[in-house]
């Protein structure tokens, strides 16, 4: 008989969406220490060692031929990250990261714009009932002078969108996820090394910042795995829907470390955005 964890199937997206959460309250919590670019580089340091002795062993093949591709999407999901983390040390926790998941709206326009594809009816009353979820959540955001970091983590959902849409592509030409996966751990961490010592070097840590960063980067790359396994195994619309458990578990998370109490306005705009995510999974 396989063991439990193999018949998982779409609910490998709970306990990724689970992990994503845990990693988003993290990342706001190293915020208070260090800049978005210096957490993003131990984010996807701390999974690249993780995910480097199997292919130096020589038991993962990542070899590809695709690397424009690789490319592109790397560096749509690291700028996608880098606004992201920005966007956790600014905003309530369940606001980022809900602004984060209008990805799904991106995608639906990346694949017009870029691949010519038409839209269906329920993707786009989708698009419409995002728009007004957007601008519910970004209110009470500018409001408060906390415009940049709105527009921030509008933007995020907008590289992660554009991240799918290369994933997408990567998965038609035969890639496999692990491999798509290795490569963004990969090419991010070059970046993120880059971008930091361009910016005066690393911040000097005390014990107790390295195992949040550690904890940090284990959770992203559990839910990066598990995310992958459900899209592998599970269905398309279900695994979709459940990822926006995410938001769900970043508002409790919020509200139990944080005391992060959000208006009525942001819960109807963040219910509005998921709603609109489920129904464009489901039209696509």
């Amino acid at each position: 008989m396989a063991p439990w964890f193999a018949r998982l199937g779409s609910a490998w997206m709970i306990l990724a969406a689970a992990s994503f959460a845990a990693m988003s309250l993290l990342v706001a919590r190293s915020s208070q220490q260090l800049g978005a670019v210096e957490i993003l580089f131990y984010r996807t340091f701390i999974g690249l060692l993780v995910l480097l002795p199997p292919v130096l062993l020589g038991r993962e093949r990542v070899a590809t031929v695709h690397w424009s591709g690789h490319l592109k999407r790397s560096l749509a999901g690291y700028v996608s990250m880098a606004l992201l983390f920005y966007a956790l040390a600014h905003l309530p926790l369940a606001t980022a990261v809900t602004l984060n998941y209008t990805s799904s709206l991106s995608f639906a326009v990346c694949c017009v714009l870029l691949r010519g594809d038409r839209l269906g009816h329920l993707v786009k009353m989708a698009l419409l009932l995002g728009f007004v979820g957007i601008v519910l959540i970004l209110r009470p955001t500018f409001d408060q002078g906390q415009w940049l970091a709105g527009l921030a983590g509008l933007l995020s959902g907008v590289g992660a969108g554009l991240a799918l849409f290369h994933v997408r592509e990567l998965g038609e030409l035969g890639e496999r996820p692990g491999v798509t996966v290795f490569w963004l751990y990969c090419l991010s961490t070059v970046c993120g090394l880059v971008w930091v010592l361009l910016q005066g070097g690393f911040t000097p840590l005390a014990v107790s910042d390295l195992g949040l960063l550690l904890a940090m980067g284990l959770l992203g790359l559990l839910g990066q795995l598990a995310m992958t396994r459900a899209y592998k195994e599970g269905r398309k619309f279900v695994v979709s829907s459940l990822a926006y458990l995410t938001v769900v578990f970043s508002a409790l998370l919020g509200v139990v470390f944080g005391g992060q109490l959000l208006s009525l306005t942001a819960l109807l705009g963040m219910a509005m955005i998921i709603a609109c995510g489920m129904l464009a999974a489901k039209g696509s």
